[in-house]
């Protein structure tokens, strides 16, 4: 008995020993990107989205932007997200703390098959996102998700009511919108509803300390416009807690 309970010590020495676990590792911004990959998102279009994910996180301004931070380093998952139940995590959390991690995150994404091709619900996107922030193996004091997409919710809950959960538990969610020359002819106020996608983001999808909703011109601009709002969220997560953030636009 004496012999077990000497080995139980050294046991336990040995591991408060050991390096705290990545579990409690803090990082400046816990990020979900949540990738609408619904039908309206055809196959030249999904692979200019994936391309302008993966080249986002590599860019040299948005490194520099995350090595600017307290701790230089953030975690990213990326999500994809379609129809009603349709949300399948792609690359799971990540710590992005300079271009090699960035390099392989980008190659992953770039060799995952595509989710699925279904409706569009920005609410089970966003549901999927919220859930996702609950097993992150980091910790941070900003929350964000990251929608993009090129329509309206036509699937699932009602957009708000997930929208307001989210933002209850101190998320913020920012939008990034595609825009569409050519509505769908069999729906034309999916791609194109009045007043705007961009307005339609601001009035029903995104909502928190100083979110925002930018616009793509099409998906030939999408690696752009992720770039300025990957550093846009990243230069946040930087401001003081309770400072005050701009106003929402």
């Amino acid at each position: 008995m004496r012999r077990i309970g000497f080995l139980v010590v050294i046991l336990a020495s040995v591991i408060a020993a050991l390096p705290a676990s990545r579990a409690a590792e803090k990082v400046d911004l816990l990020l979900v990107l949540a990738a609408d990959v619904s039908r309206s998102v055809d196959a030249p279009k999904f692979q200019l989205q994936r391309e302008g994910y993966a080249a986002a996180v590599a860019d040299r301004r948005v490194l520099d932007a995350i090595r600017a931070g307290r701790n230089g380093r953030i975690g990213l998952l990326l999500m994809e997200w379609s129809g009603l139940g349709n949300q399948k995590v792609v690359i799971d959390w990540t710590i992005i703390d300079g271009e090699k991690a960035a390099h392989a995150f980008g190659d992953r994404l770039l060799e995952s098959p595509r989710s699925f091709a279904d409706r569009t619900s920005i609410s089970g996107g966003i549901d999927a996102a919220v859930a996702q922030f609950k097993r992150a193996p980091f910790t941070s004091e900003r929350q964000t998700i990251d929608v993009s997409g090129d329509g309206t919710n036509n699937a699932g809950r009602d957009v708000t009511l997930a929208r307001d959960d989210a933002l209850r538990l101190g998320i913020t969610i920012n939008g990034l919108v595609i825009l569409s020359d050519q509505p769908l002819p069999w729906n034309p106020e999916h791609t194109n509803p009045p007043g705007g996608l961009a307005k339609y983001y601001q009035d029903n999808v995104t909502g928190g300390p100083g979110s925002f909703v930018m616009e793509a011109k099409d998906f030939n601009s999408f690696g752009e416009a992720i770039v300025k709002k990957m550093i846009a969220e990243i230069a946040q997560a930087n401001w003081p807690r309770h400072a005050a953030l701009p106003p929402a636009r």
